[in-house]
């Protein structure tokens, strides 16, 4: 039990914890050869259409997507509908993209890769059954995907551990995210292109 007089001091070094943790989300650097393609402070490089670009903006125009220390936020709605958002760059090269995600219970949302969809979401809870089998995946913690794509097909990991061997993708196409149920996060986005 804390004592009231000592509860300002703890809360007053709480707060600064917390900020410290939130600038160091904000300021993460990739390992060399990879590019960030989220800047952790705004959705710049994102949007749903050619149009509908979201650069220096904290929030998707529906409040769908957003920025905030560090962390692409990905916010439930109802009645469920699903949106996606979209990188305004394509990528024609071979790449490793890298991001880590963190899902609500029962969330589920999706990585697409030069469109076609990885499923990423609370994997043990809300499926698909091969993925119910994932030992290394931390509940409502954060996770990491890699995703290798080389010669036209994706071989996709999470933790380490097997999602997909060779989901095919196109010759060229962005990378998006989905919003559909539940809160997602992801951070730390990069991509390393391979020639």
């Amino acid at each position: 039990m804390i004592p009231n007089c000592f509860i300002p001091r703890f809360a007053a070094l709480l707060g600064a914890s917390l900020l410290v943790v939130s600038l160091h989300a904000a300021d993460f650097k990739p390992e060399p050869g990879f590019v960030s393609l989220f800047n952790g402070k705004d959705l710049t490089g994102w949007s749903y259409s050619a149009t509908e670009k979201f650069d220096g903006k904290t929030a998707s125009t529906d409040g769908r997507f957003s920025a905030k220390d560090g962390v692409f936020i990905v916010h439930p709605k109802e009645p469920r509908l699903a949106q996606k958002i979209w990188t305004t760059r394509e990528f024609s090269k071979d790449f490793v993209l890298k991001l880590e995600f963190r899902a609500a219970v029962n969330a589920d949302s999706g990585i697409f890769i030069r469109k076609p969809q990885l499923q990423c979401r609370d994997y043990l809870v809300a499926g698909p059954d091969k993925y119910k089998t994932l030992k290394k995946y931390r509940a409502q913690d954060w996770n990491e995907i890699e995703i290798v794509v080389k010669g036209g097909v994706a071989r996709c990991t999470c933790n380490g551990e097997l999602l997909e061997d060779a989901l095919k993708v196109p010759e060229t196409g962005p990378i998006g995210l989905e919003a559909d149920r539940g809160q997602m996060e992801y951070r730390r986005i990069r991509i390393k292109e391979t020639p």
